[in-house]
């Protein structure tokens, strides 16, 4: 099994103000399989997703990817394990605003040992021929495409996304969707996406629903739809 999360607990607050935001959470996944999380907002999916991504550390339980244990890793080693294996695409799309499209899609390229095509990504995100634009000169689709590119140039084993089309209208989101979705069958990428967007859960092989810190269900989906036919 690619990824294993073991018992997953976290909370936050001390006194009155402590509130256990996971509760026991266990799951696993195969490499290169897409998996939704899916829940209301205060579900615990943005804390699980950014334990997975070794932005947070868990109070308990363990995260092991291809074999390799965050919970054994010191901070060097985990800056080395998220530069190495993974990819982050979030609601807000935190380009850097004095570069142009194709140079904030470098910096990801910087990051890796074995980058992908930076002209080859901009090609197939149709971004090519906006490469030298800065990014206030681009509609917000296009800066999250731009930020989409970042992620995946680094060629990571999984791609993280943050409600990444919560601030996109139903067009753009249907078109980040059908990217990430590419992305996905394209390079190979494991794909954690978090979402409130019931909607949505039908494009992944596997929804994992999450409500009060705990998993109420974690199914595989047998009617697999392509991005493109999903419709809210």
């Amino acid at each position: 099994m690619f990824i294993e999360i073991s018992d997953i607990k976290k909370s936050f607050g001390e006194g009155e103000s402590h509130v256990e935001v996971l509760k026991g959470i266990s799951f696993e996944l195969e490499k290169g399989e897409f998996c939704m999380l899916l829940g209301p907002s205060g579900s615990g999916k943005s804390t699980l997703l950014n334990i997975i991504g070794g932005i947070d550390r868990p109070d308990s339980g363990s995260i092991s990817i291809g074999g390799e244990r965050t919970a054994d890793m010191n901070e060097k080693a985990l800056t080395r394990y998220r530069r190495k294996h993974l990819g982050y695409i979030f609601q807000m799309y935190n380009l850097i605003p004095n570069l142009n499209i194709k140079e904030n899609v470098e910096v990801g390229a910087y990051l890796s040992d074995d980058p992908l095509d930076v002209d080859d990504i901009l090609k197939t995100l149709g971004l090519y021929e906006h490469r030298h634009k800065l990014p206030n000169q681009l509609s917000g689709g296009q800066q999250q495409r731009t930020a989409i590119g970042r992620a995946i140039v680094k060629n990571p084993d999984i791609l993280l996304c943050d409600e990444p089309t919560g601030a996109l209208d139903y067009n753009t989101s249907k078109e980040i969707l059908k990217l990430i979705e590419t992305v996905n069958q394209k390079y190979g990428s494991t794909v954690i996406m978090v979402t409130h967007n019931d909607a949505i859960k039908s494009m992944a092989d596997r929804v994992v629903k999450l409500r009060d810190g705990v998993i109420r269900k974690n199914e595989l989906n047998t009617a697999k739809v392509a991005a493109e036919d999903l419709e809210w």
